[in-house]
């Protein structure tokens, strides 16, 4: 099933969501599940073998892609310092920042007349899903006023594989004023996973009552408007009895 999602997501839904027009591609962390926690849930625990699978995975879709960035995940999935990552991305040549890391702790990203920050963690608490994510754009906007920069108009998160999109509306204004989204609007998007559930979800009221969520997503800018198009999918809960 997971399979089947992961080709049609990048055979279909991509080249459909980008017009065909080329594209880059950000891996937003965890791109191999370690040996965390004391688990013995994965196919193998040689961190290597996982390693050269998610190579074998990524490897054709890099090829796609007319850019590839990575973004480090969780220590406990990545390894310390997220040493793990740092190889895959290496070994795939993703672009590296400006002190040569290939699996970065973050990435800044201009897209047309906007600007993306993308990073891998993201609060789970809150009381909702959507709680932590507009902390996160309310502490951006407040560091990006306390030092005179340019706020986002999207973050991008992942960590909880759970997709949602939280809004704010900044003020559509005309030229490009610092500090004022072009858009309207500033946004956060948190994005699915391609993990189905494992027994750490089911300590979380979303893992033990929530189905799992597939998928990715697709920024794009066209006429000034940026556009967040996603793909995701589920599984049925467990049958009744």
């Amino acid at each position: 099933k997971l399979w089947g999602m992961w080709r049609e997501f990048w055979e279909d839904f991509v080249p459909e969501a980008t017009d065909g027009e080329p594209w880059g591609l950000v891996v937003n962390g965890d791109a191999i599940d370690g040996v965390h926690h004391g688990t013995t849930t994965q196919v193998s625990h040689n961190v290597l073998d996982q390693v050269r699978m998610a190579h074998e995975i990524l490897a054709p879709v890099v090829a796609r892609s007319a850019g590839y960035y990575h973004v480090r995940g969780t220590e406990a999935h990545a390894g310390k310092s997220g040493h793990l990552e740092e190889q895959l991305a290496e070994s795939l040549g993703a672009v590296p920042n400006h002190v040569g890391q290939y699996a970065r702790h973050d990435l800044w990203k201009k897209l047309g007349g906007h600007l993306v920050h993308l990073a891998h963690h993201v609060g789970s608490g809150g009381g909702s899903e959507a709680a932590a994510p507009y902390r996160e754009l309310q502490q951006v906007f407040s560091e990006s006023a306390r030092w005179g920069r340019t706020p986002p108009d999207v973050i991008v998160r992942s960590h909880r594989h759970r997709f949602i999109v939280t809004e704010i509306p900044t003020g559509r204004v005309v030229g490009a004023e610092r500090g004022r989204s072009p858009s309207g609007t500033a946004a956060c998007v948190v994005t699915p996973g391609w993990q189905g559930r494992t027994p750490f979800s089911f300590k979380s009221s979303n893992g033990r009552v929530g189905s799992p969520q597939f998928g990715g997503v697709v920024l794009s800018e066209a006429g000034g408007q940026l556009t967040i198009k996603r793909r995701i999918w589920t599984i049925q809960r467990s049958a009744a009895e």
